[in-house]
């Protein structure tokens, strides 16, 4: 297969998974390890992806990689990760979801739960909870973010301060390794340090690619959380912290 060729499907898979390894892109195209890192040092010189020791990531910047491409990113992960995270949700619970791919495969985790109360700032989210007859969605105020259905802004944050909710459940688009979870979004993360403020339990939900990424704005440390539902071990230096900060870390099989 010509550089041509090869080119766009490494970046569909970069996009499908997050990462690529030199290793696996010569296998899968059945050329040699020289090969694939031209091939990753073009796309990099480009602007494309970002090299990393071994291969390759989609590049990190200021703003978030686009929602349809992230709806299709680690899917297998997300499923593992929300039936995970469900599990530890009890019914007749009133929780909160907020924006992000991984939060919505909660949700369709939740369609099994009994005399459920769901708050959310995520239209998709809601969409998915009216299918349960058994879940009561209540969708908060604010301003449109029509490239996922997020709501975000002073509106939204006035209508959580109204609740305390049993649990929050959060997403996030990034993490570093001193647990810091970050986003792109400056009215987002207001709204989920909102949503932590109301919430008796808070939850995480991400896959480990988001430790490959980098995101400006702070919504708060690990340290913070109650549980975080992931797909693999953390490092070494960050499963210690957790362990000291009380923060539960649950891989998902």
């Amino acid at each position: 297969m010509s550089q041509t060729l090869r080119h766009p499907e490494i970046l569909e898979i970069a996009r499908r998974e997050g990462k690529v390894t030199v290793e696996g892109l010569a296998a899968h195209f059945g050329v040699t390890l020289q090969t694939i890192r031209r091939d990753l040092t073009d796309l990099a010189d480009a602007g494309r992806l970002e090299r990393v020791h071994g291969g390759a990531i989609l590049k990190s910047g200021t703003s978030n990689i686009g929602y349809e491409e992230r709806r299709f990113l680690n899917q297998d992960s997300k499923q593992a990760i929300a039936r995970a995270c469900a599990a530890r949700i009890p019914e007749k619970s009133s929780i909160f979801l907020n924006i992000g791919t991984s939060t919505e495969a909660v949700a369709t985790e939740l369609l099994r739960h009994r005399d459920m109360m769901v708050v959310t700032n995520n239209l998709n989210v809601a969409n998915i909870l009216a299918e349960s007859s058994d879940c009561q969605v209540i969708v908060v105020g604010g301003t449109l973010r029509r490239s996922d259905g997020g709501l975000t802004g002073s509106l939204t944050v006035q209508a959580i301060q109204q609740f305390k909710f049993d649990i929050a459940v959060i997403g996030c688009s990034a993490l570093d390794e001193d647990g810091d979870i970050l986003d792109f979004d400056i009215q987002e993360v207001g709204v989920s340090q909102a949503i932590l403020r109301q919430s008796r339990k808070t939850f995480l939900v991400s896959d480990t690619s988001k430790f490959q990424r980098s995101a400006p704005a702070r919504i708060a440390s690990l340290s913070a959380l109650d549980a975080f539902f992931t797909d693999h071990a953390l490092p070494p230096a960050l499963a210690r912290k957790c362990q000291d900060w009380g923060t539960e870390v649950i891989v998902a099989e």
